[in-house]
């Protein structure tokens, strides 16, 4: 756990990854590793904390929709995505999982709703702030021709998170809305020591070479609003909407809704929910990671078998009755359609489909550097890369 710099590792366009880009790819997706484990254990505990803490159905929705799965952690993106091409990865790293920290521990510790809002808030915040600079650092580690190898990784752990927290909560049910708090707590512990891992990162040598290039914030925010920038952010913007408005239903409201529509006990609830990660997990493995850096055709292909089924998971409830078999199905086809046409296929499309918003200027015998865009608004979590070294390109 020493805070001594590593060396940041040279990348080039190959197929190859290195273990050292493995390792820091591991400690940058810890960002969706605690953000997933943020929104289940919200979901996990909201029948409880309606219980224990007089929480009304109103105020239920409202602290889903402020918390790491909607309006907080926008809030956090917009602000964070600005502050790492500011200010650097490194900076980030310093502080914002310490916030992360706070703010669960208000969650674990809560003895009132004022409490758990404030909480919910922070972290979503954070995680806000986290996950936009930590897959933008994976985006800038990995090879060309292995980014969606990585970016994929950082899948593995959001969905490994959940399944974590749910079992835990599957453990813990017995103690009811105590066992909520050890899960939040654990958070807190694991948020620590990453914060602590990470400390051994240094700043991301592409970034280091970027910030030097010329240009206004004015000239930066007209490129990401204009040309190609501006379709593909109105393009993975659209996709990741609308999935995501599925995709945070089933995340932090299955438990929910199995449990108050007597479709099953607390137990199964969380257990049937985290099958689903385990499932999305598997499929990312053995499916996208192998595949989606292949080709285009490749691409598309996964993108048009996950849409058709996902679209015909939720079109499951429009026809058959809320039962324990018609969730089953659901969450089947769901998390496997997902993990082919979900959130890991917006990351790599990102990566691969913005732009520069810095030109160097080009002068005679040094090299120019073009760095891809992070967002404004925080709709683009990763960045690609050009170096131009002489002749020649080399696309990272």
């Amino acid at each position: 756990m020493s805070s001594t710099p590593e060396q940041a590792p040279t990348v080039v366009d190959d197929t190859s990854v290195t273990r050292q880009q493995w390792k820091w790819s591991a400690l940058a997706g810890m960002a969706s590793y605690l953000d997933a484990g943020s929104i289940v254990a919200l979901g996990a505990g909201l029948a409880l904390c309606q219980e224990y803490l007089n929480v009304s159905n109103g105020a239920v929705g409202t602290l889903a929709a402020i918390g790491p799965n909607a309006l907080g952690c926008a809030v956090g993106a917009i602000f964070g995505g600005w502050l790492g091409d500011k200010l650097g990865r490194k900076f980030i790293y310093q502080y914002d999982l310490m916030v992360y920290a706070v703010g669960i521990l208000f969650i674990a510790l809560a003895v009132n709703t004022s409490m758990l809002f404030v909480g919910t808030l922070i972290v979503g915040i954070a995680v806000g702030i986290d996950a936009p600079t930590s897959l933008a650092l994976v985006g800038e580690l990995a090879p060309a021709k292995a980014r969606g190898k990585l970016l994929g990784f950082t899948q593995v752990a959001w969905c490994l998170r959940p399944v974590i927290v749910l079992w835990l909560a599957v453990v813990l049910a017995p103690l009811g809305w105590l066992g909520i708090r050890i899960i939040f707590l654990h958070l807190f512990v694991v948020a620590v020591v990453t914060w602590a891992m990470r400390r051994g990162l240094t700043e991301s040598v592409r970034w280091k070479a970027a910030s030097q290039a010329a240009g206004s914030a004015g000239n930066k925010i007209m490129l990401l609003f204009s040309g190609a920038n501006l379709r593909a952010m109105i393009w993975t913007a659209t996709i990741y909407l609308f999935w995501n408005l599925a995709a945070g239903t089933a995340g932090i409201f299955n438990p929910y809704f199995i449990k108050k529509l007597n479709a099953g006990s607390q137990a199964a609830s969380v257990g049937l929910a985290s099958a689903g990660f385990i499932i999305a997990m598997v499929v990312t493995v053995t499916v996208f990671m192998r595949f989606s850096d292949r080709s285009f055709r490749a691409r598309k292909t996964l993108w048009g078998i996950g849409a058709v089924m996902q679209i015909v998971a939720y079109s499951l409830f429009l026809f058959l009755p809320f039962t324990i078999p018609t969730i089953i199905m659901n969450i089947l086809l769901f998390s496997a359609g997902g993990a082919l046409a979900g959130e890991g296929f917006y990351k790599r499309y990102s990566a691969r489909s913005f732009f520069r918003l810095y030109c160097a200027a080009r002068r005679k015998g040094s090299p120019s550097v073009s760095r891809g865009p992070f967002s404004a608004s925080g709709v683009s979590l990763c960045r690609c890369w050009r170096v131009q070294v002489s002749e020649r390109w080399l696309v990272c």
